[in-house]
């Protein structure tokens, strides 16, 4: 069993939401779903037999979906990062997430939930930690000109 499982709150889209994520990410599995009884109903205000939670799988990282009404939002101070090989998979990833979201700046968007992500090519991680430091400032003054990342973009910067 995985020691810390991020749970995600929704309103009432975790049904939505997880088929949202299973149609991006190929690995997906829905590994359980729970139904509010008489006592989370009266508590949460949900109808009794409503879905309450839904845990699920993306890329070998469980997650739980809670429909738990409007009391939270999401926020950008946690986001969950894709790590990605290859500028296809960038791209890919960068328009199914951001599908009726907003894209934002330097690899992040909010998904249709409100969910932040980032878009990351791995390769950004190893030209940002290289010790010439003139490399990793020009690397980071492209990326901050970028809204999804462009690896051929990064690549000419730190060269």
């Amino acid at each position: 069993m995985q020691k810390i499982t991020p749970f995600l709150w929704f309103l009432d889209q975790a049904e939505e939401a997880v088929a949202f994520y299973a149609s991006i990410f190929a690995d997906a599995k829905v590994l359980h779903v729970s139904r509010y009884g008489e006592a989370g109903a009266e508590v949460s205000g949900k109808p009794k037999g409503s879905i309450m939670s839904i845990g699920f799988k993306l890329a070998g990282q469980q997650f739980v979906a809670l429909n738990g009404g409007p009391q939270f939002t999401f926020s950008p101070a946690i986001s969950f990062a894709v790590s990605c090989a290859t500028q296809e998979e960038v791209d890919r990833f960068w328009e199914k997430l951001s599908a009726g979201g907003e894209k934002q700046v330097c690899g992040w968007l909010k998904d249709k939930f409100g969910v932040s992500w980032q878009v990351v090519p791995t390769i950004l991680d190893e030209m940002l930690l290289d010790p010439d430091p003139i490399k990793t400032e020009r690397v980071m003054r492209a990326m901050l000109q970028m809204a999804k990342i462009d690896i051929e973009g990064l690549k000419k910067a730190y060269a």
